[in-house]
Parts: structure tokens; C-alpha cells; sequence
């Protein structure tokens, strides 16, 4: 269910003169640190700190849980509670509660029905399975109920793994039951007492939760795992860093890393090799800032900040960035294509008044500029002039830069004496050609939306080093996954950039690859942008759809 879920279970059991309500929590291996940091407990089970501990957590837990008897409110007392630490992923331990509460219901005749609402307001910001199930006993039968009678988990100790249905998010009921002896019951209640696996034709008060671990056991890899070795020499660290970059490669391939945005970036803003190294190094210092921030939330601010809650701000934050970067870099070649276009109608007009004028062989006319021209500037950005093709004067732009927010223009003029007739169009097309030059703060703003999300593993990883004593070495395993997910990323980005290469060979100046691409690609990064941004705020809870 992942390494921050805390799971809820709910099991309602109506008897002739009380309701009972077993309780379960599951806490993944998050939580399970940051409780037995907080409460300065030792998880190991018989262990004297842990009775202090279950009291608190059993009056703290019960606060949470609401119930109605005929819509009074219907105090719970704590019967029993247990605890179990199952082992995690890096080392650390989960943490199953189990407590058993009950009510008194009122006092009427031999034969009542009462109406029962539950509602379940423990950890209401933390993602998990929460599920409720009601079932009858020997003293009471359920004559309506909206929630099952079987549930889907055995206890929080066999979670489906099937994809095709969500984890159940159940934290009400609302049941109606019958409490009277067994004799007096019917034949279909008698048979509604006994359904479900848990259910038994007779339940009595139990003792305590029989807690059992998750049957599948809590998935590991490697990564997670090398933090457990005891081994420090040179070797090992190589082949640790190797394993753990070689994982952040595959985590790098998983959807939301920003492959897409990589590829459409450097393709439409004729990306350069060095800038795919860039970006790959920007996104490593990103993604290991963001894992050891959130381990620093996670060690002394969770009471403040809920770490997996941070999850879909980081994807709303990184969204929106995408999307204005997007925008704007549409907005700037839509702005580029347009002056383009004015000049282009420009030099189409100029060139045929002089190509109309130059009728003599151009083979044995030669220009020969002997005479200088000496201009003296006391400012230093001021323009040289020489002569053209056209023999007139014209400002030498050859280095003058145009920003236009996210690029940098250069304009480039071709030499006025290697004019040939012969390639007329190309070189009146040459004389304005903007070059782009992809400015350092569109790299950086991709490089930590590529990396600003952190892996949850990492984190695991962290906190099992913070666990064992072993920071360093902790810190250096998430340096060296970092690496391997920006490689994927630099890889990836070198693939487009040379591929955009190759097909620039066969046509350099056609409308496909000089106007249209560009435009698209930054159409492209304002799209996922944008998607990105409407999905965390889907998560996150803020907006609602098809409600």
C-alpha cells in the first residue's frame, strides 16, 4: 500500500446488550518511525515501553471513532489492545495496532432494533486501505446494513493485488440490527448471523485481537535492501553506488520524470549535448535536495506537515512551473516566427529590386574596397558599419543578442562579398535566420521539475541509514540513485538532441523543423504542464471530478 500508508480496518459486531468494534491500524514504515521516534519506543513486542504506549494510543484512537445508538451518542470503553511489528522495506519495521471497544446499548424490551451509525475520523489526511465490515451474532442480527459482511483484506493481513479495483476508502456505516436471543430469530436471520468468513455462529467477547502479518510480506529491492549490509569497504561502496544508480535508471523510466518534457524542449529549442548534461546534472541536485528535505520534515516537522501530503503540492508546484515555461516559450517563437516573417517579406522585396538591377556577369565584376572608414565610438556598445552586397552601409549585427524572455537571438549576417546569384533565396533567408540560445533559468526550471518529486524508496533508504546509525553512507546511496535517474534523463535528452540533428540534415530550412516544431514543442510542454497540474490538484483533493 506503499511506504506511508496507514491502513484502517473496522469490524462491527452487534450483540444483545453491546456493540462491539475491533479495531486495526496498519502503519507502513514511515509512520512506523515517526511513532517510534516521537514516542521513544523500543519496536520489539513484550518490550516495557510499549504498555505506556497502547494506552495512550487506544484513548487517542477512540476519540476518533464516533458512534450512534438511535442517533445518541454511545461512550467506548478499551477492552484489549495488541501490537505487532512486521518487518519493512531498508530495515525497518511496520507497526499493526489491534484494539477491541465496546459500547452498552440501551436498555428496552427482550426484542429491539436499533439503528447504528459509525464513522472512522482517525488519520484523516494519511492514504491507505480503510475498510468497515458489519457482521451478526448469536445475540443479534443485521436486518440492513451499507457496508459488507466479508472483507477484502483478512484483517489488514491479505491485501488484494488486483489492479482493476481501488483500495476500499470506507470510514462510515450505517447498519441496522436486531438484538434478541437465537430461538427467537428466524431462519433467514439465523443464516444472516453466520455470513462471512470472520463470522461464526456463536461469537463471544474475545480476549484480544489475533493480529497477523501481511501474508505477501512488504515488497523489497534492492536499493532499499543494500542499506541493511554491514560491509564498508571500497568494493562494496562501488558496486552499492553501482546497484543503487542502476535503480534510480529503471525509477527514471517510470510515467512523471519528465521524459516528455526533455524530448519536446531540447527538440523544438535546438538543445545541444552540453545541455542535456545540464539538465541531467540540475536534475540530480534537485531530487537529492527534495529526499533530504522531506527526511528532515519527516524526522522533525511531522506534526506540522503531513510528508505524504506533500506529494501532490510538489506535483501542483512543478506543474504549474511546467506550464508557464511552456507558455512562454510559445509565446516567445510565436513573437520570433512573426518578426521573422515582416523580415523575410522584407529581403524578398529588397532582393528583386536588386537582383533586377545586377544584369552584368557577375564572373569578371569584382569590388574592390581599398578606402577605409574610420569610426570613433566612446560607447562600447555602439555598431560597426561596412559595406554590403548591395552597396549601401548596414550596421554589423553579426553580434548583437535579442532577449526575448526565455531565449537569447542571435543574428547572424552572411559575408556582403561571397554574394552568388545562385543560391539567391538562401542567402536573403541566411541574413536574419535567428540562432536560439537556451537561457540557463528554462534549464534549471525543467531540471527540478524533473527531480523536485522524491522518490518514496529514497526516503526509505534515509531513514533506515538514520535508523542504523549509518547517515553517510545512507546519504550516499541517494546521491548515487539521483545520478542513475538524471542518466536515463541525459540519455534520453542526447537521443533527441542528435535525432533532431539527423533529420535537420535533410531539408535545414523548411517550415516543418524551423517554425512548426518549435511551436509544437512548446505547445507540448504547455500541455503536460497543465495535465500535470489538474491531476495533483485532483489528488490533493482540491478540485472534484464527476461529482
Amino acid at each position: 500500500m506503499g511506504n506511508f500508508s496507514i491502513n484502517h480496518y473496522s469490524k462491527i459486531v452487534p450483540l444483545k446488550h453491546s456493540v462491539e468494534i475491533d479495531y486495526l491500524i496498519d502503519m507502513a514504515e514511515i509512520p512506523t518511525f515517526q511513532e517510534i521516534q516521537e514516542n521513544r519506543i523500543v519496536p520489539q513486542v513484550g518490550n516495557p515501553t510499549l504498555p505506556p504506549y497502547l494506552a495512550r494510543q487506544a484513548a487517542r484512537l477512540k476519540q476518533g471513532l464516533v458512534l450512534r445508538v438511535d442517533g445518541r451518542a454511545m461512550p467506548l470503553m478499551t477492552r484489549s489492545w495488541q501490537v505487532i511489528f512486521p518487518r519493512g522495506a531498508g530495515g525497518l519495521p511496520t507497526m499493526k495496532l489491534g484494539f477491541i471497544y465496546v459500547a452498552a446499548l440501551p436498555k428496552t424490551a427482550a426484542i429491539s432494533v436499533f439503528k447504528l451509525d459509525y464513522r472512522d475520523e482517525n488519520f484523516p489526511d494519511r492514504a491507505g486501505w480503510k475498510e468497515i465490515i458489519a457482521v451478526g451474532s448469536s445475540d443479534a442480527a443485521l436486518t440492513s446494513t451499507s457496508v459488507p459482511s466479508r472483507d477484502r483484506s483478512l484483517e489488514l493481513s491479505n491485501y488484494p493485488t488486483d489492479l482493476l479495483h481501488s483500495p476500499p476508502q470506507t470510514l462510515s456505516a450505517v447498519i441496522t440490527f436486531k438484538a434478541m436471543p437465537l430461538g427467537v430469530l428466524t431462519k433467514s436471520e439465523r443464516s444472516n448471523t453466520t455470513r462471512g468468513w470472520l463470522a461464526s455462529g456463536s461469537i463471544s467477547p474475545q480476549v484480544g485481537v489475533a493480529l497477523e502479518a501481511n501474508r505477501q510480506g512488504t515488497p523489497h529491492n534492492a536499493f532499499t535492501e543494500l542499506i541493511k549490509s554491514p560491509r564498508g569497504d571500497l568494493m562494496f561502496l562501488f558496486m552499492a553506488a553501482l546497484i543503487a544508480a542502476t535503480l534510480g535508471g529503471f525509477h527514471a523510466l517510470e510515467p512523471g520524470h519528465g521524459k516528455t518534457l526533455v524530448a519536446a524542449y531540447l527538440v523544438g529549442s535546438h538543445g545541444t549535448a552540453r545541455h542535456a548534461v545540464l539538465l541531467g546534472a540540475i536534475v540530480t541536485g534537485s531530487h537529492t535536495i527534495s529526499v533530504y528535505v522531506l527526511g528532515i520534515i519527516t524526522l522533525y516537522a511531522s506534526q506540522w506537515i503531513v510528508p505524504e501530503r506533500l506529494y501532490p503540492w510538489l506535483g501542483i508546484f512543478s506543474g504549474i512551473l511546467v506550464a508557464g515555461l511552456g507558455f512562454t516559450l510559445f509565446m516567445s517563437r510565436f513573437a520570433a516566427e512573426s518578426d521573422d516573417g515582416l523580415a523575410s517579406d522584407f529581403r524578398q522585396h529588397e532582393h528583386s529590386r536588386v537582383h533586377g538591377a545586377h544584369t552584368h556577369d557577375h564572373h569578371h565584376h569584382h569590388h574592390h574596397h581599398h578606402h577605409h572608414h574610420h569610426h570613433h565610438h566612446h560607447q562600447d556598445h555602439a555598431p560597426a558599419h561596412r559595406h554590403t552586397w548591395w552597396g549601401g552601409h548596414v550596421k554589423d549585427d553579426t553580434h548583437a543578442h535579442h532577449d526575448h524572455g526565455i531565449y537569447e537571438y542571435e543574428h547572424e549576417i552572411v559575408n556582403p562579398h561571397n554574394y552568388s546569384h545562385v543560391d539567391s533565396y538562401s542567402c536573403s533567408h541566411a541574413l536574419s535566420t535567428p540562432v536560439r540560445k537556451i537561457s540557463l533559468k528554462s534549464l534549471f526550471a525543467l531540471g527540478i521539475t524533473g527531480g523536485i518529486v522524491p522518490c518514496p524508496a529514497a526516503l526509505v533508504v534515509l531513514l533506515g541509514a538514520l535508523a542504523i546509525h549509518r547517515v553517510a553512507f545512507g546519504l550516499f546511496l541517494i546521491v548515487a540513485f539521483s545520478i542513475g535517474l538524471a542518466g536515463v534523463l541525459i540519455g534520453f535528452g542526447l537521443a533527441m538532441v542528435y535525432a533532431r540533428r539527423f533529420v535537420s540534415r535533410f531539408r535545414t530550412d523548411g517550415p516543418l523543423t524551423e517554425r512548426w516544431l518549435p511551436l509544437a514543442s512548446s505547445a507540448v510542454i504547455t500541455l503536460v504542464g497543465a495535465t500535470l497540474t489538474i491531476q495533483s490538484l485532483i489528488t490533493a483533493g482540491i478540485i472534484h471530478i464527476g461529482q
